[in-house]
């Protein structure tokens, strides 16, 4: 059910009658990611993203997507059709429930007008990695011909393997761009998670710049820590996103800190704003 106006301008964070609100500048493609907003309803998340002047949500999946349509709000990187974080492409015994995910989700992500549907390699497990990439290769080589026809692009999310997913394979920019290299697909690339990689292999601005072809989506958050993007951590996120920028990237840069000041909604809109280059 649609929130009603009269509700929505007693939000503390919505100011339905400000008329000299400060416009984006149109470089970036600005998205937030809904679990690290989920103090907020949804109805919540796409009032305040459209209030701050942008339209893009990061993971969301089919039970979200009429509510976002309801607002006119983008589903940047769907999700849904992973089993897991931990169990992967890297693992062949994984692969036929994870080709009947995708086999299923892949035209429901076009049906409804999107591009971008996220999945995992999975961890370890005493697997190496070169094991790892031949599995990743089989299993997303069976998909990738569906994705084609539709028109969907399967992202794959850099994440470290040092603070928050012990033994996750594609761990490293390296790895997850010789995977790249392999299948050698314009549907499938890499989600280059920006604080994840600093954890795990730094030299942020350097790596962009290197590897951007296949670089297909990005997010944000502040190290250490995970929280705002702000002086208090030791990524330069103006420097990074004019990094980006300047490769001719034209897809979605989303949020993905865990606001923990007490003004969230204003947590958010000062990162859109540090961003917005």
């Amino acid at each position: 059910m649609m929130v009603g106006s009269a509700v929505l301008s007693g939000l503390p964070y919505l100011n339905l009658k400000a008329k000299n609100k400060e416009m984006l500048k149109g470089n970036i493609n600005h998205s937030v990611c809904r679990w690290t907003y989920g103090h907020l309803s949804l109805d919540e998340l796409c009032v305040l993203i459209k209030d701050i002047g942008f339209n893009a949500i990061d993971l969301l999946g089919p039970d979200d997507w009429p509510t976002a349509q309801k607002y006119g709000v983008y589903s940047s990187m769907c999700n849904g059709a992973e089993i897991s974080l931990e169990e992967g492409f890297s693992h062949s015994e994984y692969h036929d429930t994870l080709i009947k995910n995708y086999t299923e989700m892949i035209p429901l992500v076009a049906k409804n007008g999107y591009k971008n549907l996220i999945c995992f390699s999975g961890n370890r497990n005493g697997m190496d990695d070169e094991t790892g990439l031949q599995n990743s290769v089989k299993g997303l080589q069976k998909l990738l011909p569906l994705a084609e026809k539709h028109g969907v692009t399967l992202t794959m999310e850099l994440l470290n393997s040092k603070v928050d997913h012990p033994d996750y394979m594609c761990d490293k920019s390296v790895w997850g761009v010789e995977l790249c290299k392999r299948l050698d697909s314009e549907h499938f690339n890499l989600l280059y998670d920006i604080y994840h990689m600093q954890i795990d292999e730094g030299d942020v601005i350097r790596t962009i710049g290197e590897n951007h072809q296949y670089y297909g989506h990005y997010h944000t958050a502040g190290n250490p820590g995970r929280n705002e993007i702000d002086d208090t951590q030791e990524l330069n996120y103006p420097a990074i996103i004019k990094a980006i920028a300047k490769t001719g990237f034209k897809g979605y840069i989303a949020q993905e800190f865990i606001p923990k000041a007490d003004d969230k909604a204003a947590s958010l809109r000062e990162a859109i704003a540090l961003c917005d280059i």
